[in-house]
């Protein structure tokens, strides 16, 4: 096999591809736990962004590395069937064990794919599917198109999801063709919640009217709302329960479906499974991905309103791969690893611990405003979008990294078995490239 040293990847890269990701290159072997080891300078990072949120232990787990599960993990990977036909006893068992995990018992249907956004997508179809069947039905032709959405969401950069996704960096989406589908105002909840509550009911309150509008307007031809229950590309922008309850009883009472997009939100990172159970507002229907390695979305048994849904006809819904079988036999390990290392229980109480950490830096530094979290999805506000470039800058020259997000903000996804220690030298990191900008 080639080789090509550490100092060479960036410019190997940059000869066909826009290599303009972390300055640094990665070492698979040398990377442990909450640890990123830079193979080019010799250094190693506290990793407080888990890959975009997607990695839930970090790297190289000591029960992914033991022999045994190598040498299965080697043996599916040398191979790529086509899930969506062709089955295999390493499928049966991830489905099994992602079902018994995290999958709860209202949401029996299963749909996977490569990808969270083709998991929205694909939650997106099922809807318009679901809708256009009822309609017809009921004598009101082949309509059922249309989606309610927020500002400020992320729900990824594919076809239907391009129509959605409006975050804060507009390179994301300019230019590219989009459907004019509902767009309405995003009414985040601000922090402390008790010190806020006439702000946040009156900005749900314009929300509302919003949808309501948009329902009077374009009635049945609504198929579905799609919500993060925490719009995290967007400013980790939390909703309160209230909010989210208005919306179920919406898509109640005009006959759409509510989905939830639980690409980053899920998996654990806010304490619970989904975010929307501990939050206490189910949906209809929810979309995955990032930590669950493997992606697609789950629905509840109101789709089964209508007989032939995309669940019961075949090919309404499809890929080639069907999920990648080696995620899915990652994935299987990891959710055994999880159980048996109650990593909820630490998601919770490092999310505890964390929030804690950062209250006395905001009292020192009174630029940190609207401290939040669920779980481990915390997040700070600087006053502005350069003042927070320099803060995350300042954090990765004393050895951490971590993301921006919405205009402002900062965020913390760390891998989920994250430690004591590590929060308090993730605190002490934070509050040293503080004291050094603010």
């Amino acid at each position: 096999m080639r080789q090509i040293p550490p100092g060479e990847v960036h410019s190997t890269l940059s000869k066909h591809i826009l290599a303009d990701g972390f300055d640094l290159v990665l070492d698979l072997r040398k990377s442990s736990g909450s640890r990123i080891h830079d193979s080019r300078e010799g250094r190693d990072f506290l990793d407080l962004f888990s890959f975009f949120a997607s990695a839930p232990l970090g790297m190289n787990h000591p029960k992914l590395m033991e022999p045994e599960f190598m040498r299965h993990l080697a043996e599916v990977a040398v191979n790529k069937p086509s899930n969506s036909d062709f089955y295999t006893v390493e499928m049966a068992q991830f489905v099994e064990t992602f079902v018994e995990t995290v999958i709860p018992e209202s949401h029996p249907h299963l749909f996977f794919v490569d990808g969270g956004a083709l998991g929205v997508e694909n939650a997106l179809k099922a809807a318009f599917d679901w809708k256009v069947r009822k309609n017809i039905a009921a004598g009101r032709g082949v309509t059922g198109s249309r989606v309610i959405h927020f500002r400020h969401a992320f729900h990824g950069r594919t076809g239907y999801t391009l129509s959605l996704t409006n975050t804060a960096d507009p390179r994301k989406y300019l230019y590219f063709p989009k459907f004019d589908w509902p767009r309405v105002s995003s009414p985040a909840a601000r922090f402390p919640l008790e010190e806020h509550l006439e702000e946040n009911v009156r900005d749900e309150k314009k929300a509302l009217e919003e949808i309501d509008e948009a329902i009077a307007v374009h009635g049945h031809d609504i198929a579905c709302l799609i919500v993060e229950p925490i719009q995290a590309e967007g400013g980790d922008r939390h909703f309160r329960a209230e909010f989210l309850g208005e919306l179920r009883d919406r898509a109640d009472r005009h006959d759409f479906m509510l989905i939830y997009d639980e690409v980053q939100s899920g998996m654990g990172l806010t304490g619970s499974w989904w975010a929307w159970q501990s939050i206490g507002v189910a949906p209809d229907i929810f979309a995955f991905g990032k930590k669950s390695q493997v992606c697609g979305m789950a629905c509840s048994r109101r789709i089964d309103e209508v007989p032939d849904n995309v669940f019961h006809e075949s090919s309404r819904l499809n890929s080639t791969w069907g999920g990648n079988l080696t995620d899915m036999v990652r994935s299987t390990r990891y959710l055994e690893i999880m159980r048996e290392e109650d990593i909820l229980s630490n998601v919770r109480a490092r999310g505890d611990q964390l929030m804690a950490g950062l209250r006395p830096l905001a009292e020192r530094h009174p630029l940190i405003t609207n401290l939040r979290g669920r779980g481990l999805m915390c997040a700070m506000d600087l006053p502005d979008g350069a003042t927070r470039d320099r803060v995350i800058g300042a954090i990765y020259r004393h050895g951490a990294i971590i993301l921006p997000c919405g205009c402002s903000s900062i965020r913390f996804r760390p891998p989920l078995n994250i430690t004591s220690a590590e929060i308090e030298e993730a605190l002490d990191i934070i509050g040293r490239a503080l004291a050094e900008i603010l």
